[in-house]
């Protein structure tokens, strides 16, 4: 039997801003007990979803790199190339071994932990993921914005108006979302094809100009020796510098949330999708040798044919180094056609940001009761992040640079949490060689993270607030939400059954006796029975159940709960386990009204503990004044008075 809570009227606008109380029909999780009918695509369309993201930082990876490491830049992105292939490569490929449904590294953490440790820990990296996605729409959008103010035909109209024009874009972004995001692998595929191809007619015009002029490189290993004497020297700076280069990294997490999206075999199980964790593996190598190989293809040209000067801020390189190339070498006609791709790619890339939040946030905030109601709908929270980003926007000035920091923090963090359950996961299934080389790993990422946080501590206050945000509203929304009914279903087994059977009685509701288990022998239910009967003037000729719960995890709200029965001698007994006392209660009455057609009755004893201390109980513990909290969780889930199951305390 499932319950739901009542429907609330609403105004018009209200229906349409709630409209589809679910995540996206074409959304990238599922759950892992079940199959779920995605409209599943060849792994490497999917791959251009992930790469709308991850390609795009070619946009202004190779400018960032030069501002960063100058002569050094090729060095430093090797070094990034390295990390990539031998560190996070083969870390997602494990996450996607060990979370095919589309949970990513989260979830893998939530496993390791139980209780609130685990929500507690989830709530801080969702903070995190917050802040890579929104700085991802932001920077993105900034970034596209800078290379229409530069393009020479749109230049003198758009000068100075880098806010407007990115407040623009996000809007644009928003209003897409709030009409209905589909279709967004074959936009994908255009649009990573377009670029990738057009970025690698630039970086090959690149090197066919240095072969014609090897001056250039002569200039470049000049300038290397001059600041370093030795190639150790030139590893060390590089290494050094790594951790600005951080933002090439993006786009793993997003591969192994689209999973459920890609095509595996037809023997595919949910229990075994082995198929899909064969293709989502060639998503993930492909997409970063892809990668790998035009970061360094890209940096060289950039680095050698485009003056220092040009980087800095204000630059005509500066945020745009690949499409400065292009205009340069190959006319403002294919140039105006790489900044339409690089514009479009980088806009698209905020699209691949926002669905992973309306992804993210609808699975797991308010299974955890720590959403509000209208967050299971995709147009509210389309706002909600459409809003922070325009804020962000503004205190950023629509600078790339200046959000770089925040960016990182909030994509090292989520790498870094992912290396740590992946070295956890392998040293709990005793496979010490793995686990030692992701703890190699972990301690990479710890150390990225940290010289990301002390040279741009901007950043982790972004992510701070965040955090602070989400637990803020997590906190309100748990306890404005303590009194909904968070059981989904209740099962009655064989037995219970039977026992409910033999107790319905025509013109005579069904009674039951809350009863907290003690001992659990004869002597316990005799005295109980003894004490409510009395209390509550029941007569003792009058057949009751007693009705037992034991309290599981207090922070789940989305429970499915199993009845069982025993007898104690002549006593009978339910069973059940659940998240929160009172809300099993409500549940197995509701349950048994459906199935009487008649409000049970149900006996409690007033508790001991005073008010605060039971209202934090149940809050944090599930437990605590459960007579008045049961019933005004009957009372929302049931408004008709005279369905309601009805509630009596004595003592």
């Amino acid at each position: 039997m499932t319950t739901s809570p009542p429907a609330v009227r609403t105004s018009r606008l209200g229906r349409w801003l709630l409209d589809g109380q679910t995540p996206e029909p074409r959304g990238f999780y599922e759950p892992d007990t079940e199959a779920t009918h995605h409209e599943t695509k060849p792994w490497w369309r999917v791959m251009c979803l992930t790469g709308v993201d991850y390609f795009s930082t070619l946009g202004y990876q190779p400018g960032i790199a030069a501002l960063a490491a100058g002569a050094l830049a090729p060095i430093a992105t090797l070094v990034l190339v390295l990390v990539t292939l031998f560190g996070a490569l083969p870390m997602y490929r494990r996450v996607a071994e060990e979370s095919p449904h589309g949970d990513g590294s989260l979830s893998m953490l939530e496993r390791l932990l139980s209780y609130w440790p685990s929500k507690a820990l989830v709530l801080s990296l969702l903070g995190f993921v917050a802040t890579g996605f929104i700085i991802t729409i932001t920077l993105s959008a900034a970034d596209a914005s800078a290379h229409l103010i530069e393009n020479p035909f749109l230049h003198d109209a758009l000068e100075g108006r880098a806010v407007i024009v990115t407040i623009a874009l996000i809007s644009a972004l928003a209003v897409v979302f709030l009409r209905g995001f589909s279709e967004a692998i074959g936009v994908a595929v255009v649009l990573v094809a377009c670029y990738i191809g057009l970025s690698l007619v630039v970086v090959l015009v690149g090197f066919q100009r240095v072969l014609r002029d090897t001056s250039v490189v002569g200039s470049w290993t000049d300038a290397l020796s001059m600041e370093h004497a030795t190639v150790l020297g030139m590893i060390g700076a590089a290494l050094l510098v790594f951790p600005a280069l951080a933002l090439g990294l993006s786009g793993f997490e997003t591969g192994v949330v689209v999973m459920p999206l890609v095509e595996g075999d037809e023997t595919d199980t949910p229990q075994a999708p082995v198929g899909r964790i064969r293709n989502a593996k060639r998503l993930l190598t492909t997409a970063a040798l892809l990668m790998s190989v035009m970061l360094v293809g890209s940096s060289l040209v950039t680095t050698w044919l485009i003056p220092p000067a040009a980087f800095e801020a204000g630059g005509d390189a500066n945020g745009r180094a690949l499409a400065y190339l292009a205009h340069n070498m190959l006319g403002d006609g294919f140039g105006t056609l790489y900044d339409a791709a690089t514009i479009g790619i980088l806009w698209f890339a905020g699209a691949s940001a926002m669905a992973g939040l309306l992804n993210i946030v609808p699975r797991y905030l308010p299974r955890y009761g720590m959403a509000p109601a209208w967050a299971k709908a995709t147009r509210p929270l389309v706002l909600v992040f459409g809003a922070v980003a325009l804020l962000v926007t503004v205190l950023f000035d629509a600078d790339v640079e200046a959000q770089a920091g925040a960016y990182a923090t909030g994509v090292l963090a989520l790498m870094t949490s992912a290396a740590v359950a992946v070295t956890l996961s392998c040293r709990r299934r005793g496979e010490t060689g793995r686990a030692v080389f992701f703890g190699l790993v972990t301690a990479v990422f710890v150390y990225t993270s940290a010289v990301t946080v002390v040279d741009h501590p901007g950043g982790l206050v972004v992510a701070g607030l965040f955090i602070a945000a989400t637990v803020a509203i997590s906190l309100v929304s748990r306890a404005a939400r303590s009194t909904e009914l968070r059981i989904q279903r209740v099962v009655f087994d064989e037995a219970a059954t039977m026992m409910l059977g033999e107790v319905l009685v025509v013109d005579a509701p069904v009674r039951l006796i809350a009863n907290k288990k003690q001992a659990g022998d004869d002597a316990e239910y005799d005295a109980k029975s003894l004490d409510v009967r009395m209390d509550n003037h029941l007569d003792a000729a009058e057949a009751a159940l007693f009705v037992e719960v034991d309290v599981d995890d207090a922070s789940d709200f989305n429970a499915r709960i199993l009845v069982t029965a025993r007898r104690i001698g002549p006593h009978r007994v339910l069973r059940a386990s659940g998240p929160s006392t009172a809300n099993v209660l409500a549940a197995i009455l509701l349950a048994v009204r459906d199935i009487d057609d008649m409000p049970p009755h149900i006996y409690f004893e007033w508790s001991e503990r005073g008010p605060l201390e039971n209202a934090l109980r149940f809050l944090f513990l599930g437990e605590g004044d459960v007579p008045a909290v049961t019933r005004e969780i009957l009372r929302r889930a049931e408004p008709e008075e005279s369905l309601r199951p009805q509630c009596h305390v004595g003592g």
